[in-house]
């Protein structure tokens, strides 16, 4: 194995200057996150469940967790409708990160989204980590494993990837190998930016982000209600709007899950939101990932 180098420079003081399709300098990334049905859990054979959920499980350790099965079956079942109803009246499109699992489980609600003109992009297998993959091939196959199924359910072959939490040390190696257009499993920038230390070529690395994103209800320092949800997306958009006014390029993320954000209450902030982005007219792109991942490609090469 090798160490990724860290890079704490990026562009520095010498950024690019991109001008987006329509003429922004500002593009918005949402992204919605297809994995239940992926995570741990003992009724489908793991060892354990998954821990992170709207309430602290008190099911022992081995015993099959049917509460936390449900909270995941909500995001399903009425979180991926409500979604979908929004996106389409706000006539916006999303890139979906899907785990592979979930879309062998739930096979026509991925088609559905692929059928609205939003982006299946890989988000593992299953929803876990990478980080634990020592063996290269072994996580080779799984990355092919997730985005065969994908491909093969909803007849879309993912462009882009992020696994849950961090990759390993092989990942984006294997990444370009496996022909893949961009990797999102970075959080440190406002752009993206190339890779060319990962493996047989350059990859375009989208960054995403953790603070401007929905799992910050499920942390005891995040989000709370609704309003404050909007609110910290809209100081976000301001920021970077005045940042894209005054020349710079810039890439905003939003990261939204059906389980969370579908939650009624939740998914007010949801439609305020899409309402704030489409007042916003031409000022701002609003892309999938790999319309993104394409503009850039084109306009500033590796």
């Amino acid at each position: 194995m090798t160490a990724r180098e860290r890079d704490l420079l990026g562009y520095g003081f010498r950024q690019p200057r991109v001008t987006w399709p329509n003429g922004a300098r500002l593009a918005v990334s949402l992204n919605l996150n297809f994995e239940e049905g992926a995570e741990l859990a003992v009724g489908d054979g793991d060892p354990r469940n998954e821990q992170f959920g709207e309430v602290q499980s008190i099911v022992p350790p081995g015993r099959r967790d049917l509460t936390l099965e449900e909270v995941f079956g909500y995001g399903m079942r009425a979180g991926l409708p409500r979604f979908l109803n929004a996106f389409e009246r706000h006539r916006t499109k999303t890139t979906l990160m899907m785990c592979g699992r979930a879309v062998e489980r739930s096979p026509e609600f991925a088609r559905a989204c692929v059928a609205a003109g939003h982006e299946p992009a890989l988000h593992g297998w299953r929803w876990t980590s990478h980080v634990e993959f020592d063996d290269a091939e072994a996580e080779r196959a799984e990355i092919r494993r997730g985005r065969e199924a994908i491909e093969r359910i909803v007849g879309v072959r993912p462009l882009g990837f992020m696994c849950r939490s961090s990759q390993s040390a092989h990942t984006r190696r294997l990444l370009t190998e496996e022909g893949f257009l961009y990797d999102s499993n970075a959080l440190d920038d406002d752009l993206p930016y190339w890779d060319r230390a990962s493996g047989v070529r350059p990859i375009l690395i989208l960054p995403y982000a953790f603070d401007t994103n929905d799992m910050k209800f499920y942390h005891p320092t995040g989000f709370r209600t609704p309003d404050e949800f909007l609110l910290y997306l809209r100081r976000a958009l301001e920021t970077l709007l005045a940042e894209a006014d005054a020349g710079a390029t810039r890439l905003m993320n939003v990261g939204l899950h059906l389980r969370i954000a579908g939650r009624p209450a939740r998914f007010w902030a949801v439609e305020r939101f899409l309402e704030d982005l489409s007042a916003l007219g031409d000022r701002i792109w609003v892309a999938t990932r790999a319309d993104i991942a394409r503009h850039w490609i084109a306009a500033a090469p590796a």
